[in-house]
């Protein structure tokens, strides 16, 4: 072949080989160029396993055909040898041609692994990169003695484009591999994120709340999520976001209060590389990470006035642009927003934006504190041990005592749901033993004021019905009876009414009917 046709050869193939990202599919259009100057049944692409010595076939392919495979064959120490023992010295060396398989121990396994018949021809290479082989590429014709040194010779020129096609066709397997893993992964969190979005409270202290936030979900309506510190703003925004029809996209938090004002931009809408120094390459915001999904926008009373004004034209317009970029993005978000403080006060006082404050408040829901729903707390505390026994890695779970409980029950808990796991894990951390000791870790310096006459000694165990009774009991006298209403018990305890009738009904508590 003169040198013209070498080079259009060897540009052809290179390119047919190389131009599709599935490696059947670049062995198939090969094959059917090579069909063009020798005998090709089927072409094969392999890779060769060195810690396994073993040869995995990844496809196969005709001149009108290409199919993925995964079948790994392993070689005996002889096989291994053979294959190694080529080296990349010259246009021929590591060519191979096996014209009577029988006789060569190689082509013998790797044909009857491949369901092909011993009469068959066999042309090969076995291409190297940093003097290691890769793997093979082989071309099979029915029937002996098929291939000359003149095909050989021809079949060398693409040992280069055959060892890189090796390559990519690995790490685009690695790539598969790795997508099916993150697949996998986020199928299973998906379901742990489940499992944890059953909410302590859900039918009683938090009733309203998950109400409130189950008629919303389905919508893309903005949510504002009130609440003091440690009341679970975040667990009702993830819970939220996996009820909405946006359950499969990202959720992207965002604590505005721990975000630098030089840094709020960048960190929330992205720069290009460039934009300022240190910007070595294009960074995403949150909000483009957002997009197709939710963005929760935590301490939202934390941002200053000047991020607030640009938080509001993303919020009107659902675009965004880069730092040091002029292209306007489309992003399609779902905004759930939460503070601690009084936005509406705020607002008076000029330190929140009236336009954001009402872009926002579309449909609030307020998270009571716990010491509002304490008959929430035995199930919260059986909830967090459990977890926390796992995380701490605890052969055995110490129990909850009713002392404890009524100890639990008692204090005011500024910090709320985060300050009681806090004192739980403190707890399961120094306790010995079968049951949980609090009182002697000195954490609930000042419990709610007790009424002596119910005070009940150490041994006295009070069942959970009991301790309810009266709990529900005080709050009743310090309402003067009034269950429904802004000063009701209902409202103190923070429940539905309903549901605090019908306890009292279970518990035969006597009540007015108001």
């Amino acid at each position: 072949m003169a040198a013209h046709d070498r080079y259009s050869f060897f540009h052809a193939a290179t390119t047919a080989i190389c131009q599709h990202l599935q490696p059947e599919q670049g062995l198939q259009a090969c094959a059917k160029l090579l069909s063009q100057h020798m005998p090709v049944g089927k072409m094969y692409l392999e890779v060769y396993e060195h810690e396994l010595g073993a040869i995995r076939s990844i496809a196969r392919a005709t001149p009108d055909r290409g199919d993925p495979m995964d079948m790994l064959v392993p070689m005996e120490e002889s096989q291994r040898n053979v294959i190694t023992g080529f080296r990349d010295q010259g246009p021929r060396d590591n060519v191979f041609i096996v014209n009577e398989p029988q006789a060569d121990p190689v082509s013998t396994t790797m044909l009857t692994a491949l369901g092909e018949p011993l009469e068959t021809s066999v042309l090969g290479t076995y291409p190297f990169l940093d003097n290691q082989a890769v793997g093979s590429v082989v071309v099979t014709a029915p029937g002996e003695h098929r291939y000359t040194e003149a095909h050989a010779e021809l079949f060398g020129l693409l040992k280069s484009p055959f060892a890189i096609a090796i390559k990519n066709a690995m790490r685009y397997r690695e790539i598969l591999r790795l997508q099916d893993l993150l697949a996998d992964d986020n199928r299973y969190l998906q379901q742990e994120l489940i499992r944890s979005e059953q909410i302590i409270g859900a039918d009683f202290g938090l009733a309203d709340v998950m109400r409130a936030a189950q008629q919303v979900a389905a919508h893309d309506s903005p949510v504002l999520l009130f609440g003091e510190t440690g009341v679970g703003k975040d667990v009702i925004a993830n819970h939220i976001h996996q009820q909405s029809n946006r359950r499969n996209g990202p959720m992207i938090k965002v604590n505005c209060g721990a975000i630098p004002d030089a840094l709020m931009d960048s960190e929330l809408f992205g720069h290009e590389k460039g934009a300022f120094t240190g910007a070595m390459s294009r960074k995403r915001g949150r909000f483009e990470r957002a997009s197709g999904g939710t963005i929760f926008l935590d301490e939202i009373g934390e941002l200053p006035l000047e991020a607030q004004t640009r938080l509001l034209r993303v919020l009107q317009n659902n675009e965004i642009e880069r730092v040091g970029g002029d292209e306007t993005l489309s992003v399609d978000i779902r905004v759930i927003a939460a503070t601690h403080r009084d936005l509406h006060a705020m607002v008076k006082g000029k330190q929140f934006r009236e336009d954001l404050w009402y872009r926002l408040n579309v449909f609030p829901i307020t998270i009571p504190p716990l010491r509002a729903r304490t008959d929430d707390i035995p199930a919260l505390a059986e909830h967090l041990v459990q977890q926390k026994a796992r995380r701490l890695n605890l052969a055995r779970i110490p129990k909850l005592t009713p002392r404890v409980l009524d100890l639990l029950g008692q204090y005011e808990w500024p910090g709320n749901v985060r300050e009681l796991e806090n004192i739980l894990e403190r707890a399961m951390i120094v306790s010995e033993g079968e049951e949980l000791r609090i009182d002697d870790l000195g954490t609930l310096e000042k419990p709610k004021k007790a009424n002596p006459k119910n005070d009940r000694k150490d041994s006295e165990i009070l069942t959970l019905d009991q301790l309810a009774t009266h709990h529900i009991q005080r709050v009743l006298k310090a309402t003067s009876g009034k269950v429904h209403g802004q000063d009701g018990a209902a409202k103190l305890l923070g429940i539905n009414p309903s549901t605090l009738r019908s306890r009292m009904d279970k518990l035969g508590i006597e009540y007015g009917r108001n």
